[in-house]
């Protein structure tokens, strides 16, 4: 990671581009009528960012594969509800609105042209690409995310937090180890083993049958993690309910494979590319011209201001 000596905020673009595709009306369109809703409002989103929270550098994490097949064959419900289309040779298509769809290469040739380091890697979501950067970081953590599963990486001992947007990106939960304490009993560390144990329909994770948020919480607490709360399952004398050890024995073989499918990998082979926040646009002319075709206005024109140019 070239360029990182200080805060380094890591956007999970997908999550950002759906928020501003749902909160941005559809009657924002480029001159030839397409609507660009989603792109003008993730260069707000941005643009916000970047003025509340001043970051060195930024990276605009992609989903390379949303659905990694590595993660189906531990688990086959994994995303599946969410496939609209399943290919043999290459990443399965997620379902997503008509009209978002063609403004994701939009925001991408707006994102390089600018300048923002933009990194997906074959293989990963863009969870795992934010859990590698966040895992060789040297400075502060700022990861931008409507995904509660990277609250699994808060470390308040490397300043790695999740800015949560409650409201755009002007209302933003800033999840730190106290947040996720008082909510859910748990540090960043304890958030996946709590995750899996409970289960999550919107991922297709199955979870323990009985054990909600709270018992696993509790279960946390008592026996300190996942392979603590297992131990206890063959400990006699130590403090479960009948239907608790009976419920946890049962899911042995999911408990087996759900972590790797829940925990963000931390060793995705990232490219050498340069993070720090770019004060001129990489491709000037290249800008002014998606600019004019998508009519991108008053949102670029703002983020420039911000970044300096």
């Amino acid at each position: 990671m070239r360029g990182v000596t200080g805060r380094l905020m890591l956007l999970d673009t997908a999550s950002l581009y759906f928020r501003a595709y749902f909160g941005v009306p559809d009657s924002v369109k480029a001159p030839d009528g397409t609507p660009v809703n989603a792109v003008r409002g993730l260069l707000d989103f941005i643009d916000r960012l970047v003025k509340d929270h001043r970051p060195d550098a930024l990276v605009a994490c992609m989903d390379a594969d949303w659905r990694p097949q590595w993660r189906v064959d531990l688990i086959p419900s994994y995303k599946a509800h969410r496939v609209a289309e399943e290919h043999e040779a290459g990443p399965d298509e997620e379902e997503v609105p008509d009209t978002l769809s063609p403004q994701v290469p939009v925001i991408e040739e707006v994102l390089d042209a600018l300048g923002i380091a933009r990194v997906g890697v074959e293989g990963y979501e863009a969870d795992d690409v934010i859990g590698t950067f966040t895992a060789r970081a040297k400075g502060p953590v700022d990861i931008v995310t409507g995904d509660r599963d990277l609250y699994q990486l808060v470390d308040d001992a490397r300043g790695v937090r999740v800015l949560y947007p409650l409201k755009g990106v002007g209302t933003l939960q800033l999840t730190d180890e106290a947040w996720l304490r008082e909510k859910y009993g748990v540090d960043g560390r304890g958030y996946a083993d709590l995750a899996l144990l409970r289960g999550d329909p919107s991922d297709g994770l199955p979870g323990v049958p009985g054990i909600g948020e709270k018992t696993a919480a509790k279960l946390l607490t008592e026996f300190g993690d996942l392979a603590g709360i297992m131990a206890a399952v063959d400990d006699p004398k130590a403090k479960l309910t009948p239907s608790q050890r009976k419920r946890l024995d049962e899911s042995r073989p999911y408990v087996a494979v759900a972590p790797t499918v829940v925990r963000v990998a931390a060793d995705v082979p990232l490219p050498d590319v340069d993070t720090t926040l770019p004060r001129a646009p990489r491709d000037p002319a290249g800008l002014d011209e998606l600019a004019v075709r998508w009519g991108l206005g008053g949102s670029l024109q703002r983020l420039l201001l911000t970044l300096g140019v």
